[in-house]
């Protein structure tokens, strides 16, 4: 066999043996996305009164209707200004829900903030970032009925996904999609 012929052979065979290195590591049967389950939040705004039970990802996407009743719901209440809400923020609190093994709805004490809320807020209350993670739609105020406070904290931080605040004076604990941290 000319030269050539085996180098060939031997590169086809190395590439051919890492193929099947690294296709061992992959399950058998992939999931396609129309297994994973459907992604639902359910929402008890305080402020409002406002209830939301939806389904907002499925199939592999978020779902753009379900996204629009979510950043209504989730609204500065006192200015009604809607922004976008983090679709990282909303898997966060599903991973809690299921963590806190409840079916009862988050109640909401703040979701969106506008700069103009949140100004008006950090007057009132040592407690307020001026460059707070609610004004980009990446931070919740909440509680979970039928969960102690001091659980929920728990819970979130057990997660890893972002920043936990824990105000038990002011019944409620924060979460958001910022870098992972504690107060």
């Amino acid at each position: 066999m000319p030269s050539g012929e085996g180098v060939n052979r031997r590169r086809f065979l190395g590439i051919a043996a890492a193929g099947l290195l690294a296709g061992s590591s992959v399950p058998a049967i992939a999931a396609p996305f129309s297994l994973a389950p459907p992604r639902l939040l359910n929402f008890d705004n305080l402020h409002t009164g406002e209830k939301l039970k939806t389904v907002y990802w499925e199939d592999g996407r978020y779902l753009p209707e379900a996204m629009r009743h979510i950043n209504w719901l989730l609204r500065d209440f006192r200015t009604d200004q809607i922004h976008p809400i983090d679709p990282r923020l909303l898997d966060l609190l599903t991973n809690l829900h299921a963590r806190l093994d409840s079916r009862q709805p988050f109640e909401v004490i703040s979701g969106y903030r506008s700069p103009e809320t949140n100004a008006m807020l950090a007057t009132l209350t040592d407690g307020v970032a001026q460059n707070s993670l609610h004004m980009q739609g990446m931070a919740i105020d909440i509680r979970v009925p039928g969960r102690h406070l001091g659980y929920v904290r728990a819970a979130a931080l057990s997660l890893r996904a972002g920043g936990v605040g824990y105000y038990p004076h002011s019944d409620f604990v924060h979460v958001d999609t910022g870098r992972v941290r504690t107060w």
